[in-house]
């Protein structure tokens, strides 16, 4: 049976946080920002009626999708940061 020289046995243990642990620091993160932008929107909302509502609702929407997309980004980069350390 060939081996490509990645044995089970002769691998190093990987140092720093668990990849785990970054996810879910990172799950965690993304849920507060989701958060605060939905209150800060609701509350904005609040405060007015008719078009400008409308456009508070607009750019509510268009901050959660940043906030997904930077995060999303940012769990990317550390993990082909991750995986060009190895």
């Amino acid at each position: 049976m060939p081996t490509d020289g990645a044995d089970a046995g002769t691998a190093a243990a990987p140092t720093g946080p668990r990849p785990d642990t970054r996810l879910l620091s990172r799950i965690v993160v993304a849920w507060v920002e989701l958060t605060l932008v939905g209150f800060v929107g609701a509350a904005l909302a609040s405060t007015t009626s008719g078009p400008p509502r409308f456009v508070v609702f607009f750019g509510t929407t268009l901050l959660t999708v940043g906030v997904l997309f930077y995060n999303v980004d940012r769990h990317v980069a550390a993990r082909l940061a991750a995986s060009d350390e190895a």
